[in-house]
């Protein structure tokens, strides 16, 4: 246990990310996308966090059932829908939302004979060409939903952007005209933006907004860090020194001995790796906090540990703290370095990090 990477998850600014969310959504409802495991941070954990949320958004059957049983009685949307028809059942006794998105849960809808009420949200693809209908069968889709007895008739009604990070990018705008046009005449509240679509396309704000990365002070914007964009980090990732070893200019360090020392210097090895989620991928020179002040990998990352150039680190000694990424060290800074995403990073911890909440 002494050994342990820790994961300490800032509840406040969890809160306040999404008081901050509400702030842009203007009169727009917010639902706070909480799949992955709440992006790494904990389902339940997050979602009790964020209960001022006006539904979560999951992405499989397996997600609502675990926040049920945690006793969240919010609304709840699965972003995918049925899997299968023996899950309409699972949706009626769990009371979640269910996003059609495909002729197979159509038909299954059709040939289901539970006289519970379902809330359907209707699947348009405009543009991403991953889930949805067609422009084309929207209209007829929207109508065999409005048919179907056991099925709300407050149907709502979204799509999902392909390149809404890149505010410059036209295909956002073509895919809200898209939007616009064939959902004209169609009654229902309107989905149209994520994170990125809350921050760079006001007019995609409609009736509810789908915001994940933001809540969690993850940057949804290349080469900007979540505090860039006013948003606080959730997640610090920390662990120890485990060692610290007087090293011989041109001696090498770890796998492959792809660092060589360039003077006599200290070395440090903290308790985490790959193992842990930190990213096999971290180059040589990618930042680490030792008590604050930066210092850098030296060498691979290895399962169990990693090592790390103490010269800019003053008297560092065994059991001191280690910072791998938070408040003080974006993110987003690692996984360029990693040559991945701030997501990937998140979701990518263990089940040998300890998670600890901070309420602050």
């Amino acid at each position: 246990m002494s050994r342990t990477a820790l994961a300490t998850i800032h509840l406040g600014a969890l809160r306040r990310n999404l008081a901050r969310v509400r702030e842009r959504a203007g009169t727009a409802n917010v639902m706070a996308v909480v799949k992955a495991d709440g992006y790494g941070h904990g389902l339940e954990r997050v979602a009790r966090a964020l209960a001022d949320a006006d539904a979560f958004g999951v992405a499989a059957l397996g997600d609502g059932l675990r926040l049920r049983a945690a006793g969240i009685g919010k609304r709840i949307v699965v972003l995918s829908g049925p899997d299968e028809a023996a899950d309409l059942a699972e949706f009626r006794r769990l009371n979640l939302g269910a996003v059609i998105h495909h002729e197979a849960q159509l038909a299954w809808l059709e040939a289901d004979r539970d006289p519970r009420c379902l809330r359907a949200w209707l699947k348009i693809d405009t543009g991403m060409h991953r889930l949805g209908f067609a422009p084309a069968q929207a209209h007829a889709a929207h109508a065999r939903l409005r048919a179907l007895p056991n099925v709300d008739s407050d149907i709502a009604l979204m799509t999902h952007f392909a390149a809404s990070d890149e505010f410059g990018n036209a295909l956002t705008a073509r895919q809200i005209e898209a939007f616009d046009a064939v959902t004209q005449g169609l009654d229902g509240p309107r989905s149209l933006a994520n994170s990125a679509g809350l921050l760079g396309w006001p007019q995609a704000r409609n009736d509810w907004v789908r915001v994940g990365g933001l809540l969690y002070g993850l940057s949804v914007v290349e080469g900007k860090t979540g505090a860039d964009l006013g948003f606080e980090p959730v997640m610090t990732l920390s662990t120890k020194l485990i060692a610290v070893n007087r090293v011989r200019k041109g001696e090498c360090i770890g796998y492959a001995a792809t660092f060589e020392c360039p003077q006599d210097m200290d070395v440090g090895v903290a308790a985490i790796g790959y193992g842990d989620g930190y990213p096999r991928s971290a180059p040589s020179g990618t930042p680490v906090l030792v008590n604050g002040t930066r210092a850098a990998l030296a060498g691979r990352v290895s399962m169990d540990l990693i090592a790390i150039d103490l010269r800019n680190v003053a008297d560092a000694q065994v059991g001191d703290r280690v910072t791998l990424w938070g408040p003080q060290l974006p993110i987003e800074e690692i996984a360029a370095r990693a040559g991945t995403i701030s997501y990937d990073l998140a979701c990518g911890m263990t089940k040998r990090v300890l998670f600890v909440e901070d309420a602050a």
